[in-house]
């Protein structure tokens, strides 16, 4: 299901503006309340635009949901394909770390958005994640084996390896209202600073130690 003022050969600016008005508002209405509890009326509403009107752009929820998830998977993944063998083991991992860290600072909601799809069994992007989402993750794991074999970097699960990182800096933004509630009212921007200093040595610590010790 695709946007209908999207099938034109050449759509207007007024057409790309309403689009993206309603995936903003969608955006938002989505990294609330998840998929099954949201509605058309609550993103017209959000989008400040009647039900007939928003679905001459979108026919369907789903063609909402689709299109969001679709350009939150690029944009997820886009520092995992910038992960560079002929790199430096340990600044091509600092780099992951903080741009995902970024990410959680700079697209919360759109974090949020995949969380509830995954929590949901990934309805909607389940083919992606069977399919490109794991080719990528197993072309970069053979970069992080191959570090490990050559004695850049201890051995390691590559896999776990990726998805620790996953884990540790989505937590920033899945996790938000609980962090800024433990470090309290002065946790400003520059917790993400701190959790990437944190990160770093977390991680980068204990790949170096035990590569010391092979």
């Amino acid at each position: 299901m695709v946007a209908r003022a999207a099938k034109t050969q050449r759509r207007t600016r007024i057409q790309e503006e309403k689009e993206e008005k309603i995936l903003e508002a969608a955006l938002g209405v989505f990294s609330t309340y998840g998929f099954r509890g949201s509605t058309i009326d609550q993103i017209a509403e959000a989008a400040g635009m009647s039900k007939p009107n928003l679905l001459y752009y979108f026919r369907t929820k789903e063609a909402i949901h689709r299109t969001l998830l679709d350009r939150m998977l690029f944009t997820w993944l886009e520092p995992l394909r910038a992960f560079d063998a002929d790199g430096d083991p340990e600044a091509e991992i600092r780099s992951y770390i903080r741009r995902k860290l970024e990410m959680s600072r700079d697209f919360p909601r759109e974090s949020r958005l995949f969380a509830n799809e995954i929590l949901q069994g990934a309805p909607h992007i389940e083919d992606e994640l069977k399919g490109p989402l794991r080719e990528l993750v197993d072309e970069k794991a053979r970069i992080i084996r191959g570090w490990a074999e050559a004695g850049k970097i201890a051995a390691c699960d590559p896999h776990h390896l990726i998805f620790s990182i996953w884990s540790t800096t989505q937590h920033y933004a899945d996790f938000d209202v609980q962090v800024r509630a433990v470090l309290g009212a002065d946790a400003g921007k520059e917790r993400f600073e701190q959790a990437a200093h944190y990160l770093e040595g977390l991680f980068l610590r204990g790949l170096r130690a035990a590569a010391k010790d092979t």
